[in-house]
């Protein structure tokens, strides 16, 4: 008993100064090798797996200080009040507003998500619909699914009315940069341009790029489902036989004639 004890000091003295530890250093503290000892003592004290790292670092309970999503991290270690990182997705995703795409899981989580959000959607834990031409994740609950989908689509529509402005902040420089380059190029080039720029702004970006280059806007839409449908001719746009005749010939015969 008192050798028992004695190991559990020595363990809660270890995360007092490390806050985390790895099951490697968790056995050198012990003098071990037993995988089973280590979670015995770990158990008895109350732990946390990371979510991180392939859940191979442990915390004590009472150590996190979790934010509002109940998250913790230590030297970029991270852990979850949830558990693990499947866990951890489907709770972030139940108690969102507005629901969460795979980037904004990530950009929240520190972590790669596909993988638990394809295997939450198969087994019908969540629920999925895409948004803006991106999948965005939602509770399976039929009353919080709906709250949710609905302060989305307001959201993405407030993003949608206030798209001009995304022009408009442009400063002047930059504006004539982009008009300058514009009136440089062929007439393919120039379709092609504003169908990518059209397709960075997104929703309505086709109508913007066509207001301020003067362009109509079937043809910036021409241009972007051509850039981005794999339609572009690349032997260039003049046919051939175009442009600008050869004098070669015809300084020949001006030379057999002098010389006749």
């Amino acid at each position: 008993m008192k050798k028992s004890i004695e190991s559990l000091e020595k363990v809660t003295s270890y995360f007092d100064k490390k806050r985390i530890a790895t099951q490697h250093e968790l056995k050198d503290i012990l003098g071990t090798t037993s995988t089973m000892t280590i979670f015995r003592r770990l158990k008895s004290l109350g732990y946390l797996s990371s979510y991180s790292h392939r859940g191979k670092y442990y915390t004590l309970f009472d150590i996190p200080q979790f934010d509002r999503d109940g998250l913790w991290s230590h030297n970029s270690v991270w852990f979850s009040r949830y558990g693990n990182l499947g866990e951890t997705v489907k709770s972030i995703i139940e108690e969102s507003q507005a629901g969460w795409s795979a980037q904004e899981l990530e950009n929240i989580l520190h972590a790669e998500v596909k993988r638990p959000l394809l295997q939450l959607y198969q087994q019908d834990v969540i629920f999925r619909e895409k948004s803006a031409g991106v999948y965005v994740y939602y509770s399976n609950r039929p009353d919080k699914q709906r709250s949710q989908l609905l302060i989305r689509r307001e959201k993405n529509a407030e993003v949608t009315i206030g798209l001009p402005a995304q022009i408009e902040a442009l400063s002047h420089e930059l504006k004539a940069a982009i008009i300058l380059f514009f009136s440089i190029l062929d007439e393919q080039q120039r379709r092609l341009y504003a169908g990518l720029e059209a397709q960075k702004m997104g929703h309505g970006g086709d109508r913007q790029i066509a207001e301020l280059l003067g362009m109509d806007v079937h043809t910036v839409a021409k241009g972007r489902r051509e850039l981005f449908g794999g339609e572009i001719e690349r032997e260039g746009v003049r046919k051939s036989g175009g442009g600008r005749k050869r004098t070669e010939k015809k300084h020949q015969k001006s030379s057999n004639a002098s010389s006749k």
